[in-house]
């Protein structure tokens, strides 16, 4: 064999080699394309579980005691003594606080001795009122006169009779009107000893309620507004709530407060206990809604008992009001649900055997909560559906 024979023959070879090659290439490719075409991803399968669902609407809130009162006092002064602290329970009528007494005893001092003086006045004014002299210069006067007449007196003396028996009358008509001066001061300095006695016995301040102390906004040596002078200013001593009940005031969107009714239960879940939901139910919804934002908004109030004392006021909490509940149903996420034009509903289930690799179920939908929707009919517990 010649050597341009060889030289032909090894490019014979190369060349069924490489088409070969690409043969099989091509073969790789379709049988890749195909599977590429006919397979889904397993990340979107997911299987028809059985549980519970419910249809709900959440309103967000803030845990309050059921009633909260602010401690002020009567009286003004400096603390003294302190008897409770943030977080202790006390009774109605236990003693909370006790303002400095020195400068309170003080005054209830000068006011009983400003009422023992207004007295005085009053008793001597009447006393004067009744004019006791009278007699006796009336007498006087008649007998000046009698012995003028005799010729036996100066005119003078006469003149002085007379004179001392007016001023005994005008003494007694300014007392007579002095009278009921002198009986408002001492109705006045009586009101101020009560005043005083009041502001005394203040000086204690007592809790008005069973509760807990939320929180105390004194220390020893503050000085105290009272609450009679001051008004809504005075000093907040303390702050007690009833936090054996408990409510979260949620904001409700004017879109589903329609479909919320008092009595409705609610299902409450806080950030300290995750794992955990607290049994309430719709107390109040209030009548008149708020718009912020263009977003019109009402307050609704879902009440809790907290026997345990776990909730604890100011609590960012979801109250989940339950509209419609289903339990042991069959359940699919929203996310595999569609929608058609004519208002049927189906969903995509896998299946080999066609040429996408997926064929589409008629199913019939009972009640959602936008994450997932119960499943009435057309799939089965365990079977498995594509989400969108």
């Amino acid at each position: 064999m010649t050597e341009a024979q060889k030289r032909s023959r090894r490019k014979r070879r190369i060349f069924a080699i490489g088409g070969g090659a690409l043969v099989l290439l091509a073969g790789i490719g379709a049988v890749s394309a195909s599977r590429s075409k006919t397979e889904v991803d397993p990340a979107k399968l997911v299987a028809v579980e059985k549980g519970d669902i419910a249809r709900s609407v959440v309103a967000t809130g803030k845990i309050e005691p059921l009633s909260k009162v602010e401690v002020k006092s009567k009286a003004s002064g400096i603390v003294k003594r302190i008897f409770a602290e943030a977080g202790d329970h006390v009774k109605n009528g236990q003693v909370l606080l006790e303002l400095d007494r020195e400068e309170l005893q003080a005054r209830q001092r000068e006011a009983s001795a400003s009422l023992l003086s207004a007295q005085a006045a009053l008793q001597r004014t009447q006393v004067e009122a009744q004019g006791p002299d009278l007699p006796f210069l009336k007498t006087g006067m008649e007998r000046a006169r009698r012995l003028f007449e005799q010729g036996l007196v100066a005119p003078a003396l006469v003149e002085d009779a007379e004179k001392a028996y007016e001023l005994g009358l005008n003494k007694q008509q300014a007392a007579k009107a002095n009278v009921a001066v002198n009986r408002a001061e001492v109705a006045r300095a009586q009101a101020a000893l009560e005043r005083a006695e009041n502001d005394l016995h203040n000086a204690t301040i007592f809790s008005s309620m069973d509760g807990l102390v939320l929180g105390r906004n004194v220390e020893v040596g503050d000085a105290v507004s009272s609450i009679l002078v001051m008004g809504s200013d005075a000093t907040n001593l303390m702050t007690l709530g009833d936090v054996g009940s408990v409510f979260v005031r949620g904001k409700v969107d004017e879109a589903d407060v329609g479909k919320i009714s008092v009595g409705q239960p609610a299902r409450i879940t806080v950030e300290s206990f995750k794992d955990k939901k607290f049994a309430g139910k719709v107390t109040r919804i209030a009548p008149l809604g708020a718009e912020k934002d263009n977003v019109t908004t009402f307050e609704v109030r879902v009440s809790i008992s907290n026997e345990a004392g776990k909730l604890m006021a100011t609590m960012t909490a979801n109250a989940e009001i339950v509209l419609e509940e289903r339990k042991g149903v069959l359940a699919i996420p929203e996310g595999a649900i569609i929608y058609k034009k004519d208002r049927s509903i189906e969903v995509e289930v896998p299946d080999a055997g066609t040429e996408t690799g997926r064929r589409r179920v008629a199913v019939a939908t009972g009640i959602g909560n936008g994450s997932k929707t119960q499943i009435l009919k057309g799939l089965s517990e365990g079977q498995r559906v594509i989400l969108q």
